[in-house]
This record gives structure tokens, C-alpha cells and sequence, in this order.
């Protein structure tokens, strides 16, 4: 079993973060991942195969896109996901190796992030669609 994902933070030093925010669209992202643990399902047996999951896919477009506004935010900003509009389209057994990509397609009202996000298995797409997240202040919240 893999440990804990890491946090954005341990993967993306504050001194490797811009002064001001570098979010712009045509920004890209991809990260590999192998289907397992928390991210697969056998449907409750009824499969037979251990499989990536459709939530555990999602979160992987939101943690690639997550990564991708991190590292182009200043310290004291992040992002909160609030839509997810994906479609998956085909099996990635347990094991696979994927690839997980983010492109910024807009930034709306300078906070609201717009990327389109698409998982593949080689060749093959497993899932795409598209994802919104907002910047957001970390001190309003920690302070709330």
C-alpha cells in the first residue's frame, strides 16, 4: 500500500512560488500515477476486476489542476475545486500507469480557473472533461 499523498505544500516550495500570481490560460500540468489503493474499485464485486474508479479519477484532474494554480499562486493563496463536468469513457486496471493533464483554458474575474483536464492510459483516454477552481485567501479561511 502507497502512503499518504503528499501535500501541495511538500511538493511546492513557498520560495519556488511566484511574488504575484502567474495564472494564465495555456498553462499545462501532467502528473503519472498507477491505479491503485484508494483509487479503485471493483463495484462492489460485481466486476470482477479491480478498476480505476470514476471518483478516484476525479480526484486526480483535481489534484493535477490543484498542483498547476499552487505553483502559479503567491504564498498565502490556493484553490478550492467547485465544478467538475468529466466523462469517463473507458476501464484503467489496477496497476495501470496514467497520466493525468490540466490545461488552463481561462481565468475569470481574476480567481475563478477554468481547465480542461483529461486522464490517459498510454494511447488510450480514460476520462476528460472539464474543472473550475477559485483562488481563494488561506488566511480568510484559516481565520473563519
Amino acid at each position: 500500500m502507497s502512503e499518504r499523498p503528499r501535500a501541495l505544500n511538500e511538493i511546492v516550495a513557498d520560495s519556488d512560488r511566484p511574488v504575484e500570481a502567474t495564472v494564465e490560460p495555456g498553462l499545462e500540468r501532467a502528473m503519472e500515477f498507477i491505479v491503485e489503493d484508494r483509487l479503485v474499485t471493483d463495484v462492489g464485486g460485481s466486476i470482477g476486476v479491480r478498476v480505476l474508479s470514476t471518483p478516484g479519477m476525479i480526484a486526480m484532474m483535481e489534484r493535477n489542476s490543484a498542483l498547476l494554480s499552487y505553483e502559479n499562486l503567491p504564498e498565502g493563496k490556493a484553490t478550492v475545486g467547485f465544478e467538475v463536468c468529466v466523462k469517463h469513457v473507458a476501464a484503467a486496471a489496477e496497476g495501470a500507469t496514467c497520466i493525468a493533464s490540466s490545461r488552463l483554458k481561462e481565468v475569470a474575474d481574476g480567481r475563478k480557473l477554468r481547465f480542461e483536464v483529461e486522464v490517459r492510459e498510454g494511447e488510450r483516454t480514460i476520462g476528460v472533461g472539464t474543472h473550475e477552481r477559485r483562488v481563494i485567501d488561506v488566511g480568510a479561511v484559516k481565520s473563519s
